[in-house]
């Protein structure tokens, strides 16, 4: 069925969604994206993103974006591969990074087509990493709960065969004794 004019395309039509998950961190235990990468997916350039931002930046509170601390800095661009180790990545100060509230307060501010399309496109990717990371905890916690199922049963088998190898020695010495016996018979 072909879609109306109208009809958004699906984020996954827009940008796919391994290339924007490709682009969020984990800075300050929140998952965030950097200025730059954002910048890049809305087709503009960072200082542009930037200036919309800093122009209403009142609608951009410290747990929607923040600016990466020297360390934070030096620790996210190791996470990313640079080809030239003594590059800053063209940057000369610390990126921004956006968390997914700051993410979403971003289409009030870029208001193209293509910011709101790119926007839907990240808070779906946002969401399916949530749900992922949940159904990630939720299998942890049923192997954690199914170890300690097979740790009850291992303690009850040691139990159960305690008595066994407690008599295994003699067992062993009367067997020996009648192999020697028959043997030597």
């Amino acid at each position: 069925m072909a879609r109306s004019k109208k009809e958004a395309k699906p984020a996954a039509d827009i940008i796919p969604i391994e290339r924007i998950a490709a682009s969020i961190y984990m800075i300050r235990g929140q998952k965030v994206m950097i200025d730059s990468d954002l910048a890049t997916l809305y087709g503009v350039e960072t200082r542009v993103l930037m200036q919309a931002v800093k122009r209403n930046i009142a609608r951009f509170p410290a747990d929607f974006m923040f600016q990466l601390s020297q360390e934070e800095f030096d620790s996210w661009r190791s996470q990313i591969v640079i080809s030239n180790p003594g590059a800053r990545k063209g940057l000369r100060y610390a990126p921004y990074a956006f968390t997914e509230h700051g993410v979403a307060m971003l289409s009030s501010v870029l208001r193209s087509k293509r910011a709101v399309e790119i926007n839907l496109a990240i808070i779906h990717t946002f969401i399916r990493l949530r749900h992922i990371l949940a159904t990630n905890e939720d299998l942890a916690r049923k192997v954690a709960q199914h170890d300690r199922q097979i740790s009850v049963l291992f303690e009850h088998v040691q139990k159960m065969l305690a008595p066994a190898l407690r008599r295994a020695p003699e067992l062993t010495h009367l067997c020996f004794a009648k192999m020697t016996q028959a043997g030597g018979s």
